[in-house]
């Protein structure tokens, strides 16, 4: 009877999580179902159509007809790699120098950068449309990468990490003859691994669907990426919802497989993230 009640509580909770999991999966499964329908099937109530009455492939191939997929993924993923190793490079540098080096006004620049977590990003966007325009670099994969180049969020959260590892490591590295760099490259930096790997894939999710600046800065078809292609399949008055959502997708498999290949270092980034904020 008392492993029965103790059980009871569990029971429950077991069937909630299990609710709240079909409705994060309904939604997908919504969308690839209505990938297969017709426009008529998609947009009607009466009869409700939750399965398509005929597999409609012509979606399918009439998007890829008219969007190159080929360069959409290329774009996308040299944008997500590029804004990881950057953003991991440069803001465990910066994490670093805030957490363990003393210098003149290193509060005061640490601050500026809390200040940038907390204003709206959409602010940066004329400053860095300005900077890369000036540079010539638009319609390029670098206009895609340059506003992840650092991280503020990535130097609050690694700083973290660095600030619980203990003094006597940098003791032991100096009493060796390792200097600043060495002592970052080849101790500090390989202990905050479970850092980097959650700054890593949040760097990667943010990056993967966003949609203001590379719709702003890459006007070129060549040179979009799959979220700002994806808003450019709506229509002005009207909108083909089995092709857009054909389009979805074709567009989140490449993240799904991630997902699934690197699913344990996204849940244990993601969790380590979490007990360090």
């Amino acid at each position: 009877m008392l492993k029965t009640k103790k059980k009871f509580p569990y029971l429950w909770a077991h069937i909630f999580l299990i609710f709240v999991a079909l409705g994060m999966i309904i939604p997908f499964v919504w969308m690839l179902l209505t990938s297969f329908k017709t426009i008529t099937e998609s947009t009607q109530l009466k009869p409700f159509h939750f399965f398509p009455s005929q597999w409609q492939i012509s979606n399918y191939t009439e998007v890829i007809r008219t969007n190159n997929f080929p360069i959409l993924y290329f774009n996308t993923i040299m944008m997500m790699l590029w804004r990881i190793i950057s953003s991991v490079l440069f803001s465990a540098m910066a994490a670093y120098a805030f957490a363990r080096l003393k210098f003149p006004g290193r509060n005061v620049l640490f601050g500026l950068v809390l200040f940038q977590m907390m204003v709206p990003p959409q602010l940066f966007v004329i400053p860095q449309y300005l900077m890369v325009n000036q540079l010539n670099m638009r319609n390029t994969i670098f206009a895609l990468v340059f506003p992840g180049l650092v991280s503020a969020f990535g130097t609050f959260l690694l700083r973290q990490f660095f600030i619980g590892l203990p003094d006597e490591l940098e003791e032991a590295a100096k009493l060796d003859g390792c200097n600043i760099g060495q002592t970052f490259f080849k101790i500090m930096l390989p202990l905050a691994k479970p850092g980097l790997i959650a700054l890593g894939i949040f760097t990667s999710l943010f990056a993967f669907k966003d949609l203001l600046w590379p719709l702003i800065i890459n006007s070129e078809p060549d040179a979009a990426t799959l979220s700002s292609a994806l808003s450019k399949i709506q229509g002005a008055y009207a909108v083909n919802y089995p092709q857009l959502m054909a389009a979805s997708v074709l567009a989140i498999w490449p993240m799904l497989v991630i997902y699934i290949i690197f699913q344990k270092q996204f849940i244990q980034g993601i969790a380590t993230s979490g007990g360090k904020l």
